[in-house]
């Protein structure tokens, strides 16, 4: 996990939003963000693009765990539920690989393990090495 833990803790926008990768294995992620005042829009909810850059940062790692760099294609989220505060959890799952693309399905919940949100993402498995 550590040699995941510290290649993605350079992906400066996710970092910069308070994302922690908590959890990383091949085709396999988990992410949270512990919300606070900035992560909410208008509405005193948590910013939906907020969500979004928590499960593709989670798709990422998922993907990316195989040691390729991998791309996103697709992406497509959700919304289901909101929330305006505590710890929000991505999970990862890859659903299916091939030797040139990757599919994931994350889920995105509230504290009290309340389904936000569902994404969707399909990825491009490059030839390129990832030096972890």
């Amino acid at each position: 996990m550590d040699k995941y833990k510290n290649f993605f803790e350079h992906d400066n926008f996710a970092t910069g939003n308070g994302i922690v990768l908590t959890e990383c294995r091949p085709g396999y992620a988990k992410a949270q963000v512990l919300i606070n005042e900035s992560h909410l829009n208008g509405a005193a909810v948590v910013h939906g693009g907020l969500l979004f850059t928590l499960a593709d940062f989670c798709f990422a790692a998922a993907v990316n765990s195989y040691g390729n760099v991998t791309l996103s294609i697709n992406a497509s989220i959700s919304y289901f539920a909101k929330s305006s505060e505590g710890i929000i959890t991505a999970e990862a799952k890859e659903i299916s690989r091939s030797n040139k693309l990757s599919t994931c399905d994350i889920n995105v919940y509230d504290q009290a393990g309340q389904l936000l949100a569902n994404f969707k993402g399909m990825a491009y498995i490059t030839k390129n090495n990832i030096e972890f």
